[in-house]
């Protein structure tokens, strides 16, 4: 056998291109309001607050006028882009086009932004007012959820958490029968449920499943949706915990100006001719209303 065979080898390359583990897109955008606006800044929704019935006492008495107080919840536009590069001379070395997997790559990043951005709206402050000027902070005191089994101890989540959580969605008058509810979880805490056993035990749901493949769809009329982006802060006891939010969905909004959009095209300006996968949005998010939204403390070990 010759020597030089070796020079003979070759090297053979996978047909199949596999994107790396990731959030695939955003996993909250169905969960909250939307719409689309256009300009340097939108209001989705002018408020009214309430007002009371004034009680007849005398007859043909003076109508006493009642002037609601008015307020505007604004969102701002927050532009994301993605631009990859594929040169020409790669794509000769490839078996197979990657073009839509670059694509599909930055579809998803592009939909985690809409996610980070209505995550980091949740306890945010959030922009009222006429013009938009003024802001309102999160109310933490009346609108967070926190249950230890001690006078000091830290927990995870678990059904007493949402249990307060609703307790105070209910107190605030959310219609829970027209207005659905969800809960955001990362795994852990997810994790923390299927050890309740009011959760996984179906004579506690009214013969109703409560998971479906080991994951939990919905407990106590809250839909949970799970996201490893959800943030953590220091708690009420001095600890460091995950923010989980539980919100109405009238109580969440999402702008978008432009919408996911992308663009495959040759760049003359560049050798070898490459081709540009380019993917952009401008969206912006905002709390419609403290009352619509509590968060719970989950203590992180």
């Amino acid at each position: 056998m010759s020597d030089n065979l070796p020079a003979f080898y070759v090297h053979q390359y996978s047909t199949n291109i596999q994107l790396l583990l990731q959030q695939k897109g955003s996993r909250l955008r169905g969960s909250v309001m939307s719409g689309t606006h256009v300009g340097t800044q939108a209001s989705p929704v002018d408020q009214i607050y309430p007002v009371t019935a004034n009680k007849v006492v005398s007859r043909f008495a003076p109508m006493p006028r009642i002037d609601a107080l008015l307020t505007r919840r604004w969102a701002f536009p927050v532009d994301y882009d993605n631009n990859q590069m594929i040169d020409s001379f790669d794509k000769l070395r490839l078996l197979t086009d990657p073009s839509s997997h670059y694509v599909t790559n930055a579809i998803y990043a592009l939909g985690r932004a809409q996610d980070a951005e209505l995550i980091d709206s949740f306890f945010g402050t959030a922009k009222t007012g006429v013009e938009g000027a003024d802001s309102t902070v999160f109310a933490s005191s009346t609108q967070t959820a926190i249950v230890a089994t001690g006078a000091s101890a830290h927990t995870g989540l678990n059904v007493a958490k949402l249990r307060a959580a609703r307790r105070i969605l209910m107190s605030n008058e959310v219609d829970l029968d027209t207005d659905p509810l969800y809960c955001a979880v990362t795994a852990k805490q997810h994790d923390e449920l299927l050890a309740e056993v009011q959760v996984i035990d179906a004579d506690y749901n009214g013969g109703a499943p409560v998971l479906l493949d080991g994951k939990i769809q919905r407990f106590l009329g809250i839909n949970f949706i799970h996201t490893e982006l959800l943030k953590t802060g220091t708690d009420d006891l001095g600890g460091t915990s995950r923010m989980i939010p539980v919100w109405a969905k009238s109580g969440m909004y999402l702008g978008l100006w432009n919408d996911i959009m992308t663009d495959i095209s040759q760049r003359k300006d560049i050798q070898g001719l490459p081709w540009q996968a380019y993917a952009k949005e401008t969206i912006g998010a905002t709390r419609l209303d403290e009352k619509r939204v509590v968060r719970v403390w989950c203590y992180e070990a």
